[in-house]
């Protein structure tokens, strides 16, 4: 038996202020739309709900049962409403971001700051994973945003923001003289330890790619999840790393390591 929802909420008024004048005038309605309610209600149950007194209404003993019931609804509703109203400002709720353990290090941290500086209350889930699980991730929805270093323009049915251009360079550290400082061709790179991520990184697969389209297969001695490693894998001269520029700036600036022009 389906009965509106509106019929609880006037009985609920009428119940809570024990007179029918004060429950229209708390619902702005009129009186006799407040009693046409209450009798529809009654007919539907097939019971009486209210006993008429001089001073107002009282609840028959079905009517103190469904109250019991409509009070708690009528309560969840409103604390329904008070929460969806604390969602919409921010007030309240999570965020969960799908990343790589490279940019939650050297991208994310500021932006999370000043994030968590104006939402404190705002629960942040970070989950680390590669490119392409992070897409498949937030496709599936089980992340709401995902940050990720990609050469694609377009993700089918996602909104792409573009936040910077990043780019990518062979680096080593002063054992390898012979290369730095000069035009070195790509195919000579072989001739050296290559540190590169693997295969299935998405910076491995744009270099794959990249060297392919130039006729030249680069084979690496060591394959990495992470970039933090290349780096310091790098720095003490067990090869030439592939690395973004932007996550070495101060290995740079103080040459642990030295940028190779291919």
């Amino acid at each position: 038996m389906d009965i509106d929802i509106e019929l609880y909420k006037i009985f609920y008024a009428v119940a809570k202020f024990e007179n029918i004048t004060k429950a229209a005038e708390s619902l702005y309605i009129s009186q006799p739309a407040v009693t046409m309610s209450i009798k529809k209600l009654e007919e539907a149950l097939g019971v009486i709900l209210f006993i008429r007194t001089k001073r107002g209404v009282i609840l028959t003993n079905e009517g103190n049962v469904l109250y019991s019931y409509v009070s708690q609804a009528m309560e969840n509703l409103k604390i329904g409403r008070e929460k969806i109203e604390l969602l919409k400002n921010y007030e309240i709720g999570n965020i969960r971001i799908g990343i790589g353990s490279t940019l939650a290090k050297n991208f994310i941290l500021d932006y999370l700051s000043k994030f968590h500086e104006l939402y404190p209350n705002i629960q942040i889930n970070i989950i680390t994973d590669m490119t392409e699980i992070n897409i498949k991730n937030l496709e599936n929805g089980s992340i709401d945003i995902a940050v990720v270093s990609t050469e694609k323009s377009s993700f089918k049915g996602l909104k792409i923001e573009y936040e910077k251009e990043l780019h990518d360079a062979f680096v080593a550290n002063k054992q390898y003289l012979d290369i730095i400082g000069r035009k070195v061709k790509l195919e000579e790179l072989n001739n050296y330890p290559l540190l590169l991520l693997n295969s299935k990184s998405s910076v491995r697969q744009f270099l794959d790619k990249w060297s392919i389209s130039n006729r030249v297969k680069l084979n690496s001695i060591m394959d990495f999840t992470s970039y933090s490693l290349i780096i310091e894998f790098a720095k003490i001269g067990i090869g030439v790393g592939f690395i973004t520029k932007e996550y070495i700036k101060k290995e740079l600036k103080s040459k642990e390591l030295f940028e190779i022009d291919v």
